[in-house]
């Protein structure tokens, strides 16, 4: 499992020490690696919900003298605007991560450089990225997957990285409330509370 570890003092308790680098996110982590050619300074990050944008932009606080603006389509343009003027300024990099799907600048002078600004998005896990995650989301459970998990639940669940934290957390549920090891038969439960009974007899 290919993995980057987040620095220790940007780690709430019980939040995940690591990401999962796969295909729908390496292109971003190489980005965030190396931010000396973004346009402007400037990188805007989007992604699905639970897809991990907030923990790379973590990760990028702690490696560099650089400037995260988390949720920046909830703040106030023209506040936004200072932050982006001060970035160029002082020449430190600036990671703007944005929760909209379809940020909608109204402010011309912020949309132009925005939009001239690096533009990153996370994607949509493939079969072994979504094998990884469910090993990364069960270890950060410490629950422990009978052998073949990754294998049997990989084509079954969605390919959203929020349907897959689902998927572990009730796996997790159900073998802890029935007091059993997390084997098929918990798997097959977890899959239909996630699904729903109809779309779950079709995996």
């Amino acid at each position: 499992m290919s993995q980057i570890a987040l620095p220790i003092d940007a780690r709430a308790p019980g939040a995940p020490a690591r990401i999962v680098v796969g295909n729908a996110n390496r292109a971003v982590v190489d980005a965030l690696a190396d931010p000396s050619s973004w346009p402007y300074r400037t990188a805007v990050l989007v992604g699905p919900p639970r897809s991990g944008k907030s923990l790379l932009a973590k990760w990028f606080a702690g490696h560099g003298e650089h400037d995260v603006i988390d949720g920046a389509n909830a703040i106030e343009e023209d506040a936004l605007f200072h932050r982006w003027n001060r970035a160029q300024q002082s020449g430190r990099p600036l990671l703007l991560v944005s929760d909209a799907d379809g940020w909608e600048i109204a402010l011309p002078d912020l949309r132009s450089r925005l939009g001239g600004s690096l533009q990153l998005a996370i994607g949509t896990p493939d079969d072994a990225m979504v094998r990884d995650l469910i090993e990364a989301h069960a270890e950060q459970r410490r629950l422990a997957l009978a052998d073949g998990a990754g294998n049997y639940l990989g084509p079954r669940v969605e390919r959203s990285f929020a349907a897959i934290e689902h998927l572990v957390a009730e796996i997790d549920r159900l073998s802890l409330e029935r007091q059993v090891p997390a084997t098929m038969s918990v798997w097959r439960d977890a899959l239909e509370v996630v699904h729903g009974p109809e779309q779950a007899r079709l995996l």
